[in-house]
């Protein structure tokens, strides 16, 4: 029998990790961590989520990150299998990144992706 690791469905880069606690302490009150997820929009078909998650819902992925926790809506996880999440700031934008190796094309104004 072959023992396989486990697939990790994402990994955050030092800078998003940081952003993440800074969005997290700055909330006001406790989170269970972030949730990702996905839903249908833009010329492309799906878009990325991001949002406080006050509890952790019984079908969550649940992923501990370089200390933190980030929970994946079950829906997504086939979707950003082996993504990395970064977090990209400059004079004119700042936001997160997601670069997803099961992407197959991009809109140009980068709202929405699709696999």
């Amino acid at each position: 029998m072959i023992n396989h690791p486990r697939l990790v469905p994402l990994t955050l880069t030092q800078a998003a990790k940081l952003q993440i606690q800074r969005l997290l302490e700055n909330r006001g009150k406790p989170s269970a961590g972030i949730r990702i997820g996905i839903q249908t929009k833009g010329c492309n078909g799906l878009a990325y989520t991001l949002e406080y998650a006050d509890e952790i819902a019984p079908n969550d992925e649940k992923i501990e990150l370089q200390g933190l926790t980030v929970l994946i809506d079950p829906k997504a996880v086939m979707f950003i299998l082996g993504t990395e999440m970064d977090y990209l700031e400059d004079h004119l934008q700042s936001g997160f990144v997601f670069r997803n190796p099961n992407e197959k094309g991009r809109c140009g104004c980068g709202e929405s992706f699709r696999v």
